[in-house]
């Protein structure tokens, strides 16, 4: 979703960001009538593109709440890295589960040679802002918020490798891995992950030198 965002791209990132929506709510979060928004959910569904679930009320008719339907995947940003899920089946019976948990370390190293230099010797702080930066711009759409003084929580909207983590775990793994190394912090907390039912990525990360700090006190 690249140049100008369209109200039909605006209701599609939101509905991406907050999994379920109502009529109502994206009307509000977008500033334009409810009309306008079932136009554009028309269209959407028409594509296939929306999974629509009626919820009782007490009284009256169900309400309609919309999430993006699997089909929607293609419209975010997805880069596999010349690892297609046929790839490495095909490299599993040839090599066995090894092989396949060897090539994800090796793209997991890859990916610290790489965010290091632009990390190391920032704070805490800075690191985490820019490693939130850094997966936005690989297409994870991160968003960072601030728990208490020394904790984060980073949420992952989208996974540009979810075909390959859903067939093989060792990619969540090694993400959350290498997210210790690069901030220099053991507290990484995968609290949600796509690839168990999870709405989102979500993952809690502590500064360790105030829990060492902590500790020696």
């Amino acid at each position: 979703m690249n140049g100008r965002i369209s109200t039909k791209d605006k209701i599609m990132e939101l509905l991406k960001k907050k999994a379920n929506l109502t009529v109502n709510e994206l009307s509000k979060s977008l500033g334009i009538t409810e009309m306008a928004v079932r136009k554009h959910l028309n269209i959407l569904e028409r594509d296939s593109l929306l999974t629509i679930n009626e919820i009782r009320q007490p009284m009256g008719r169900p309400l309609l709440v919309y999430s993006l339907s699997s089909k929607a995947d293609q419209f975010f940003p997805n880069n596999y890295e010349n690892l297609t899920v046929e790839f490495l089946h095909d490299l599993k019976e040839l090599h066995g589960e090894e092989v396949i948990e060897y090539l994800l370390e090796k793209r997991s190293e890859r990916q610290k040679k790489n965010y290091l230099p632009q990390i190391e010797n920032l704070s805490f702080d800075e690191k985490i802002r820019k490693l939130n930066d850094i997966q936005n711009s690989k297409g994870y759409m991160a968003e960072l918020s601030k728990v208490d003084d020394h904790t984060y929580e980073l949420i992952e909207y989208n996974c540009p490798i979810i075909a390959v983590a859903k067939e093989y775990k060792k990619a969540c793994a090694c993400e959350t891995e290498m997210f210790k190394e690069v901030l220099g912090t053991e507290q990484v907390r995968r609290v949600t992950c796509k690839t168990e039912n999870g709405e989102h990525c979500r993952f809690l990360i502590r500064d360790n030198s105030f829990i060492e700090h902590t500790n020696r006190i």
